[in-house]
């Protein structure tokens, strides 16, 4: 025995497993994904080789670590209360509910949790586009206590997204009006096209606005939205299939920049 010991972890969705020392150092990890093994020192390459052997499953790839990225660096030097990417779709609502929960009976439902159901909805359509090359990052807070309910970054350019809880309703879009059902309708396409405004002063790039129905029985668009993208929740999946604006570094800076909570304080 070298010594050494194999301890398996997750990054990006994806499999690592480290190699560590006896008190707890890494020397080295194995990349399933790029086939390859990262040497932190070449003394004991020989027993990294060894006690990974049950595990390399193919041809590898065994070098030093990459050189990091620029966005890599800045994710490295991002304090963890500053860093926005683990937050959770509606976040800021979890946290609402959680300070808050609000009578335990109520004759209607607390809309919070509706908004939460529709943010969440949208949240886990938005991150299975990771595959595809696209970054997310959820609840985004703004200054004066307004937040980007989702912001996309991928091949199709930049998209701020806001999840409107439309379930089994009638939804009539008439620029800037949006009307649920029966209800008085309300300019919500104003706050939707702002909201891509403060995005795109912060992040220097242009951020498109997208509204996503959830839920929704029907929607009829009388008056077409000025700039503003109008989904159905089913419909998310589309914007994989958008590309030639961002090369895949160009989706990684943006992504940096994003989830750095001080990027959001000036706008």
């Amino acid at each position: 025995m070298n010594g050494l010991r194999v301890v398996p972890a997750w990054r990006h969705g994806q499999e690592r497993l480290y190699v560590c020392l006896k008190d707890g150092r890494n020397i080295a990890w194995y990349d399933r994904e790029a086939a390859r093994i990262n040497l932190i020192g070449d003394d004991r390459r020989e027993a990294v080789l060894e006690v990974l052997g049950p595990f390399i499953t193919g041809p590898v790839t065994v070098g030093p670590p990459p050189v990091p990225t620029p966005a890599e660096l800045a994710r490295l030097s991002l304090h963890p209360d500053d860093d926005l990417a683990p937050n959770r779709p509606g976040e800021a609502l979890l946290v609402d509910l959680d300070r808050d929960p609000g009578p335990a009976h109520r004759l209607r439902a607390d809309p919070r949790r509706r908004a939460l159901a529709a943010e969440q909805t949208v949240g886990e359509a938005l991150d299975r586009l990771d595959g595809a090359g696209w970054r997310t990052v959820h609840s985004l807070p703004l200054p004066g206590g307004d937040r980007v309910h989702h912001l996309a970054i991928g091949p199709g350019g930049l998209f701020a997204i806001h999840a409107l809880y439309a379930r089994k309703q009638r939804v009539r879009v008439a620029d800037p009006l949006v009307a649920l059902g029966r209800r008085d309708p309300q300019p919500l396409l104003r706050r939707v096209r702002a909201d891509a405004d403060r995005a795109s002063h912060a992040l220097t790039a242009e951020v498109r606005p997208v509204l996503v129905l959830v839920g929704a029985a029907d929607a009829l668009v009388t008056v077409p939205a000025r700039e503003v993208r109008v989904l159905r929740d089913g419909e998310i999946g589309g914007l994989a299939r958008l590309g030639g604006v961002l090369k895949p570094a160009d989706v990684e800076a943006l992504h940096a920049m994003a989830r750095d909570r001080g990027t959001w304080t000036r706008v």
